[in-house]
């Protein structure tokens, strides 16, 4: 359920003395829940063979296939959104506070709930604004630690390596509020699961959810269009 008053405005009392009154905007969204399955097999003159504990790193990738899939799930949805930043640039102060207007002229609120996904180059291009990693600006220091996620102004900022047109001049970047975006996942019947074949002789572990994103205010959401290209590999 989306919630709010529309374009409602306050009113005073009509000519009979009597308080106008209005219904909410109400939206109510459907996400559909598909089953995401990752699988595993050993044998185990395979695990006898390899190094550590096979078993637990067989079940620790299956988990990690898994969350990779949500994160996909997430950005495939993101990608719905309408309103962008134009033409491709490189990642500067101004082109932060660009998508942070449209949010504002949006009346998303500043709440601390806006977070930003955002490509390795255009991470190494804000590494570069004085504004953002100078001790003069901001009071956290960026260099002391290379962290995939961090909070400047008013922004939760999430570096992932798996955005649409990675390393290339068309970078699909998101700044959105939390309420614009839903991910629904049935929470308990989350599987990770290990276990063994006798008649075969291999070890398995599946990880197994049941889940679906959906945007739910397109108001709230804005695709940074982004230059990474001049960090690609040579």
């Amino acid at each position: 359920m989306v919630a709010d008053s529309g374009a409602a405005t306050a009113k005073t009392r009509g000519a009979n003395g009597l308080i106008p009154a209005r219904a909410d905007d109400l939206d109510q969204y459907t996400a559909t829940l598909i089953e995401w399955h990752d699988l595993v097999r050993k044998t185990r003159f395979n695990i006898y063979a390899g190094q550590s504990n096979q078993r637990e790193i067989m079940q620790m990738t299956t988990m990690a296939v898994l969350n990779r899939r949500i994160d996909q799930d997430i950005l495939t949805a993101l990608s719905g959104a309408t309103q962008d930043t134009s033409t491709a640039q490189t990642m500067s102060l101004s082109l932060a506070m660009y998508a942070l207007a449209i949010l504002g002229n949006n009346a998303v609120p500043l709440d601390g709930n806006i977070s930003a996904v955002i490509s390795p180059a255009a991470h190494a291009y804000l590494m570069q604004t004085k504004e953002f990693a100078s001790a003069d600006y901001v009071n956290n220091k960026p260099f002391s630690g290379m962290l995939t996620m961090f909070r400047w102004s008013s922004v939760n900022w999430i570096v992932h390596p798996n955005i649409s047109g990675k390393a290339t001049s068309a970078e699909e970047l998101y700044m959105y509020h939390k309420d614009s975006m839903g991910h629904a996942c049935d929470i308990t019947g989350v599987d990770s699961k290990v276990g063994y074949d006798e008649e075969q002789d291999y070890s398995w572990a599946r990880a197994t959810a049941f889940m679906g994103s959906k945007l739910l205010q397109n108001e709230g959401i804005v695709n940074i269009n982004h230059d990474g290209s001049a960090y690609a590999a040579a």
